[in-house]
């Protein structure tokens, strides 16, 4: 099955970052732009929002969170979503830093959609960075560039 995976070298601490990627809040902040709904803990549901819509664009189950992964698995959302699975390595560096490994895997076969996907992950994990290391985030709208009408 193919994946989608990204690697994002960021001078921050590595608690900041996972503290970004494993809370509701903060995953508004360099992701989504809105507020999601559920809690971000072991076993339990959470769904992001986009645009002005009460309709989840997708829903995660959260699998693991240590500081170092936090995995989600998509059970709601975009047909080739579903069933997906969603990682961050998080490795602490010797200057202080981080490198984050990201993973989308699982998905049932290559696409146009994925490619979109792939596309604005690396846009919306740049915002990660940025935010971490500056508090200068660009979620949604501002970070996505592969637009789906």
């Amino acid at each position: 099955m193919p994946d989608i995976l990204h690697r994002i070298s960021i001078d921050a601490p590595q608690q900041r970052v996972h503290d970004l990627i494993a809370s509701t809040d903060g995953i508004a902040r360099w992701w989504t732009g809105r507020p999601l709904g559920g809690e971000h803990t072991v076993g339990s549901r959470f769904s992001v929002y986009f645009k002005e819509t009460d309709r989840p664009a997708a829903v995660m189950e959260v699998l693991t969170d240590t500081t170092d992964q936090v995995v989600w698995q998509v059970t709601g959302g975009p047909d080739a979503w579903i069933g997906t699975r969603i990682t961050f390595a998080l490795y602490a560096t010797s200057r202080g830093g981080t490198t984050l490994l990201f993973t989308h895997a699982d998905w049932r076969e290559p696409s146009e959609f994925m490619s979109g996907c792939s596309t604005n992950w690396a846009a919306y994990l740049t915002s990660l960075k940025t935010g971490s290391e500056s508090g200068a985030f660009g979620a949604y709208p501002a970070g996505e560039i592969s637009r789906w009408e």
